[in-house]
């Protein structure tokens, strides 16, 4: 099971999510997100935990937990919706 990880602080490692989450049952990865051109984390990530039950009792124990002074958010990981993501318009023609 893919599950979310949310309102991380930005200094946290892979390897403490991984230590949290390893309280639950096995844990197969952890990936936090960074920004490609900063390497800076993004605050959030995911955990793959390959027992469903082993997931399911992480998410509703670590949900709004403390780590490093914030409340973090867990929950199952929803698939990307199609077709990417934020709308934002296009770019205005050059007038020159």
């Amino acid at each position: 099971m893919n599950i979310y990880v949310g309102n991380l602080d930005f200094k946290t490692t892979e390897d403490e999510v991984k230590t949290l989450f390893e309280q639950h049952g096995q844990v197969e990865s952890v990936q936090i997100i960074k920004d490609k051109y900063s390497g800076d984390s993004k605050g959030f990530g995911f955990v793959v935990m390959p027992n469903d039950a082993e997931a399911k009792t992480a998410m509703e124990t670590l949900d709004g937990q403390l780590m490093s002074g914030r409340n973090i958010k867990v929950n199952e990981s929803r698939p990307r919706r199609e077709g990417g993501g934020g709308g934002g318009g296009g770019r205005r023609p050059n007038r020159y």
